[in-house]
């Protein structure tokens, strides 16, 4: 008669899920690019833009939620 091994099972790692990025510090660039946006949107876009970006969002996200919620 053989007995079979009890199958051994490695245990399950969780990972925890983080609601939001770190914000991050606007690179120096960034403000070039900001600046030069400037010129063709509202301050309301841009200030929408800054609040985003500072809060961990890319340029392009932040900019594509900024023309939904303020327009140009």
């Amino acid at each position: 008669m053989y007995y079979s091994k009890p199958k051994t099972t490695k245990p399950k790692t969780t990972k925890k899920k983080t609601a939001n990025k770190k914000p991050s510090k606007k690179k120096p660039n960034m403000n070039d690019k900001l600046k030069e946006h400037a010129k063709h949107h509202s301050a309301n876009h841009i200030r929408m833009m800054k609040k985003d970006i500072k809060a961990g969002m890319s340029f392009t996200k932040a900019h594509n939620k900024a023309k939904k919620m303020v327009g140009n």
